[in-house]
């Protein structure tokens, strides 16, 4: 945080200028920061990466099996629905 002079150090013109200048940079970096953690669209990218990488992380016979698992118990229900 930028220290801000007291009335005992007067600061020069063209520093406090440049000062100034810096702190309204650091504020729009910080800005822009914040604006693309909350955007929607980017939220919503960076959590389909995560779930991208944590399925490439899974066995394929375990995906497989869990695959399966999902799609027979769909065939079940359609089933018994059917039945009724």
């Amino acid at each position: 945080m930028a220290e801000t002079p007291t009335d005992s150090t007067k600061m020069a013109p063209e520093a406090l200028v440049g000062e100034i200048e810096r702190t309204r940079a650091d504020l729009a970096r910080t800005i822009d920061e914040i604006s693309d953690r909350v955007s929607p669209s980017k939220v919503a990218r960076r959590t389909a990466d995560r779930a991208r990488e944590r399925v490439s992380q899974i066995d394929p016979l375990i995906g497989g099996a869990a695959a399966l698992a999902v799609v027979g118990v769909a065939c079940f229900l359609a089933w018994r629905r059917l039945r009724k």
